[in-house]
């Protein structure tokens, strides 16, 4: 398990800014090529299936995620695909919640992995 899915989403608070310059860099290198920071602001990344069956079974798994954690992403769902927007709506950017919600998505993908 990668040490950003281990950590917990703490609650924003009014002195919570959005991350930017090396902390950003920093965030997305322990996520990995795949996940997309896009204008500084969020977080985005396209999952593929082989069928639509397969790709509601993930949003459904990312979903639970989400609830317990409090953090809840944006999903477009589609045949095969499910794409994912992840900010924090509270500072209208990127905060470590964001990362720490992607890398739990990331694990919910491993073999045998439940949520």
């Amino acid at each position: 398990m990668s040490t950003l899915a281990e950590k917990k989403c703490p609650p924003c608070d009014d002195a919570t800014k959005p991350l930017a310059g090396a902390e950003l860099e920093k965030c997305q290198r322990q996520l990995g090529p795949d996940w997309k920071v896009v204008d500084g602001h969020h977080l985005e990344k396209l999952f593929k299936f082989s069928d639509f069956r397969q790709a509601l079974d993930f949003t459904n798994r990312i979903g639970e995620i989400a609830e317990e954690t409090q953090h809840h992403p944006d999903i477009y769902l589609t045949w095969g695909k499910v794409r994912l927007e992840i900010f924090t709506h509270k500072v209208n950017g990127l905060t470590e919640n964001d990362f720490i919600l992607a890398a739990k998505f990331e694990e919910a993908l491993k073999p045998g992995k439940k949520v």
